[in-house]
């Protein structure tokens, strides 16, 4: 219901064939999400660090692929998005490499190959393994979250600015992008990227909430 409401309030779209889905998270929060991309019949791009989750949801039938290859996921999601088949590919990576490989192809190409973007990382808890900084392999990141959690902490944060900046140029393109509820938005905030709404008071984001945007 939030993927077909955002698709029918942003893209004024009644039916998502050939739509565009970007987000991350397939654990405890959203494993839910490729499944619904696929059951409003879009193509969900869904990022996940930890293979033992992409994994878990690929064996429940919740996902249909999955690579860990960024240039595998954008010639799927273009010959999906072209022929206009639903697809739910998750991604064995950082979001922001790709959000960051998608505004790379806006820029070389002049394509926007995403229409709907958010994000259910665990970022109400991002410095306890809730999100996982792009610096870093997830192995990595997991190490040094035991070893010198203050450095896990600072490339969290330097990540979640990457991570903005990124959704900011496609938005600007014309992808909507919403808050689902996981504190994306406050800790990126918190992280000093640009999230604020323009002309508005400090609690304003420029991205709106599922909850009173969409659902509601």
């Amino acid at each position: 219901l939030t993927v077909l409401n955002a698709g029918r309030r942003y893209l004024k779209a009644e039916e998502l064939s050939g739509k565009v889905f970007v987000t991350s998270g397939l654990g405890g929060m959203s494993g839910a999400q490729a499944k619904a991309a696929v059951i409003a019949g879009c193509v969900g791009v869904i990022a996940e660090v930890d293979e033992a989750a992409l994994l878990k949801r690929h064996k429940q039938g919740w996902l249909m692929e999955i690579s860990n290859n960024l240039d595998h996921c954008i010639a799927r999601l273009r010959e999906a998005r072209k022929n206009k088949i639903a697809l739910s590919l998750g991604y064995h990576g950082n979001v922001v490499d790709l959000w960051e490989r998608l505004v790379h192809e806006l820029d070389t190409t002049g394509e926007l190959l995403v229409d709907l973007g958010s994000d259910q990382t665990s970022c109400h808890n991002p410095f306890n393994g809730g999100y996982y900084p792009a610096q870093l392999s997830f192995e990595e990141g997991k190490q040094l979250l035991s070893s010198n959690p203050g450095k896990f902490r600072t490339l969290v944060q330097e990540s979640l600015k990457r991570h903005v900046a990124a959704i900011n140029k496609l938005a600007d393109k014309g992808m909507f992008f919403w808050d689902y509820g996981n504190a994306f938005l406050l800790e990126a905030q918190r992280a000093g990227a640009d999230v604020a709404k323009k002309g508005a008071n400090k609690t304003e984001f420029r991205y709106p909430s599922y909850v009173q945007h969409i659902m509601g």
